[in-house]
């Protein structure tokens, strides 16, 4: 097998559309964790069209809250909303619920 040079092989990656990009860290998000890997080697791939990303570095995991807030709905606000747009209280305060008590939001909801 034939040696090759570092410049020799940079220029293969070139041609392969394969990069290298400088990373100080890289943060993954999912709906309950958070990945996060320093110092990273981040390399770019260039395959049918898409870009693919390969990274290796430490890894660290952090679970992250998504407690949604507990909202108090006034029956006051469950009538109202039940009333403008014509549906039953239930409908209404899950609409409330989902909008975080909002009524304007809750009755545009609703209509839809």
């Amino acid at each position: 097998m034939r040696k090759v040079s570092s410049k020799q092989l940079k220029k293969m990656m070139k041609q392969m559309g394969v990069k290298e990009i400088p990373a100080l860290q890289v943060t993954i998000k999912c709906a309950d964790k958070e990945i996060i890997i320093t110092n990273p080697q981040v390399v770019e791939m260039k395959v049918a069209g898409q870009r693919v990303y390969q990274i290796s570095g430490t890894t660290e995991e952090k679970t992250t809250e998504t407690e949604k807030k507990q909202v108090e709905i006034p029956e006051a606000d469950v009538m109202l909303v039940a009333q403008q747009a014509g549906v039953t209280p239930e409908e209404a305060r899950k609409a409330l619920m989902e909008t975080e008590g909002d009524l304007a939001r809750a009755i545009l909801l609703l209509k839809k």
